[in-house]
């Protein structure tokens, strides 16, 4: 992929990824076979719509799946180490120090009773090894670096507006200097304006701390925004794989492109919104072959009985047979 990460070694690489929940009894596959590489400073972004897989590929790396839900098959490397992502013991140094997530919620994250101050100084104390002053202090120093002035930490999380509150979750982030950031649609319940000065503020630590973000997300705008590169999951796989610019101008997939015409564009007023049409699959009766045929414009016969593998396709991956047989035509006139 031709952009301004290819030539760095990876930080982070993602082989084959599989996890299955258990459900009265049955065992049902929520990722199937996901792989993808992350290098020191990108920014990826995980797009689908709800159920796609985003938010449990992402748990699944921080070895902070749900105790119903376990990985079957894959491996996750931090800098070509193996991660013991199926065990939570294991898992426990390498969470917050090498990757650490910054959630959804912050008021369900954050807990009431306590200071923000002291929620940010905890795991440097824990993890670090830092003495309650010193760890207060760097705690202190989070804050300024997310924009709250540092006499704020004396708060409580009810008394911070919901901005100041992610602002926090992302200084507890950051607070044991880890490499990796997982933002599960961190500006979701946040207004435009909030959300953009959310977005900004990543952009920036990303710059000043050479950090990697995975960034989960069902809203492309906010891709285009803070992001080099994005991943289209659906049903638990990745569909197409390739740069913002690449996917903005040109998608490959069937579901990209709807996914493209559903977002607003307040620079074309007569621009028609398109709604995808159907539902996306119950994980108890996925669709057999493409998992997206039964809404997709373009599916031909072998959609329905065949599982396109995620190839090479230009500078980028698509899953798709349509694109698979134009490649091959292409091929056979060379």
């Amino acid at each position: 992929m031709t952009n301004s990460f290819q030539n760095k070694a990876p930080l982070l690489e993602v082989d084959r990824l599989s996890v299955d929940y258990g459900l009265k009894g049955n065992s049902l596959r929520a990722i199937d076979g996901v792989s993808f590489v992350l290098r020191a400073g990108e920014a990826v972004a995980l797009v689908g719509e709800s159920g796609s897989g985003k938010t449990t590929t992402a748990m699944a790396i921080a070895g902070l799946l749900s105790p119903n839900a376990r990985v079957s098959e894959g491996v996750v490397r931090y800098r070509g180490e193996r991660l013991p992502i199926d065990d939570d013991a294991a898992m426990r140094p390498h969470r917050w120090s090498e990757t650490s997530v910054v959630f959804q919620g912050a008021m369900n994250a954050l807990n009431p009773v306590h200071r923000i101050v002291k929620q940010i100084a905890e795991p440097c104390m824990l993890k670090l090894g830092m003495s309650r002053a010193e760890a207060t202090a760097r705690a202190k120093e989070l804050l300024e670096l997310v924009g709250i002035p540092a006499d704020r930490g004396a708060a409580y999380p009810h008394e911070l507006s919901g901005g100041m509150r992610q602002r926090v979750m992302i200084a507890m982030a950051l607070a044991c200097r880890p490499s990796i950031i997982i933002g599960d649609e961190p500006t979701t319940a946040l207004d435009v304006i909030t959300q953009a000065q959310i977005l900004k503020l990543l952009g920036e630590l990303r710059s000043q701390l050479n950090l990697a973000l995975i960034l989960i997300t069902h809203d492309l705008s906010v891709v285009a925004e803070c992001c080099d590169r994005v991943m289209i999951m659906y049903s638990g796989r990745i569909v197409e794989d390739g740069t913002v610019a690449e996917i903005f101008a040109d998608p490959k997939h069937p579901y990209t492109k709807l996914l493209i015409d559903s977002i607003p564009n307040p620079a074309n007023g007569k621009k028609m919104i398109r709604p995808i049409p159907g539902d996306p699959p119950n994980l108890v009766n996925r669709p057999s072959g493409c998992a997206f045929h039964p809404r997709c414009p373009s599916a031909m016969a072998v959609c329905t009985t065949e599982v396109p593998s995620l190839d090479k396709f230009g500078q980028g991956r698509v899953a798709c047979h349509l694109h698979q047989s134009l490649q091959n035509k292409v091929t056979v006139h060379a």
